[in-house]
């Protein structure tokens, strides 16, 4: 009888983390040994994604790490592509098990919960992009995205963010996300954290958007001041 019940509990886990998505953004809040509020967000698309933690007042970005996922049951593993705090994590896995719920989500043994921002809604922009190429001057100039020096930029469908780096060097040259919206055409970036600056936190940018031929082009003034049309394509 106590095999038949803990194989039921079994079923149970499994079918309830398959009925589940992580797909979308969750969000978690701790206090550092500084007294720091500070907020850290994952957001998860097909296949990939990145967890970043910044103080939820001033928008100092603290640190990064992401990269590629899959689930098997209920356990998830990770293939780490960037990592600020430990560089030397490039190209390794890690997996652990996990929970979820319609509402939060963790890892199990841990005490830190997190609880779901969206389900990849409403934004019309969710997924995994890589930067492919620049409109300057009138010409377009692509990029090669399976090099290993990476723009990518995920979001689910209220949450945003861009990293670069290089999967072969390990290098990590900076970061920044908040909160998104698309609205008639109109794609605008609400800046929670920016690793380069912090003083851009707080920043709201908009730029136009559209797609073409399944690329996201976008266009509009940086945060530097400067006109910019970027070409994203979907990451696979």
């Amino acid at each position: 009888m106590k095999k038949i019940i803990i194989l039921l509990v079994c079923i149970f886990l499994s079918v309830g983390i398959k009925a589940q998505s992580f797909i979308g953004a969750w969000e978690s809040y701790h206090t550092s040994e500084k007294g720091e509020k500070l907020k850290s967000v994952v957001i998860f698309s097909d296949g990939y994604q990145v967890i970043t933690t910044y103080d939820s007042k001033t928008g100092k970005f603290i640190s990064t790490n992401g990269g590629t996922w899959k689930l098997e049951g209920d356990t998830m593993t990770e293939k780490v592509e960037f990592d600020t705090n430990n560089s030397e994590r490039v190209g390794s896995e890690v997996s652990f098990k996990v929970y979820i719920t319609d509402t939060t989500m963790g890892i199990v043994g841990s005490d830190r919960k997190f609880t779901r921002i969206d389900n990849g809604t409403p934004g019309k922009l969710q997924g995994a992009w890589l930067m492919s190429g620049r409109v300057r001057d009138g010409k377009t100039q692509l990029r090669n995205t399976d090099r290993p020096r990476k723009t990518m930029k995920i979001l689910s469908g209220t949450r945003f963010q861009w990293i670069a780096y290089n999967t072969e060097t390990k290098q990590f040259m900076g970061t920044g996300g908040g909160t998104y919206t698309t609205v008639n055409g109109e794609y605008t970036e609400n800046i929670e954290f920016f690793s380069r600056d912090d003083s851009k936190a707080g920043l709201s940018l908009k730029f136009n958007y559209s797609m073409v031929d399944d690329k996201w082009h976008h266009s509009g003034v940086s945060s530097k001041g400067e006109p910019m049309h970027e070409i994203w394509s979907v990451r696979k």
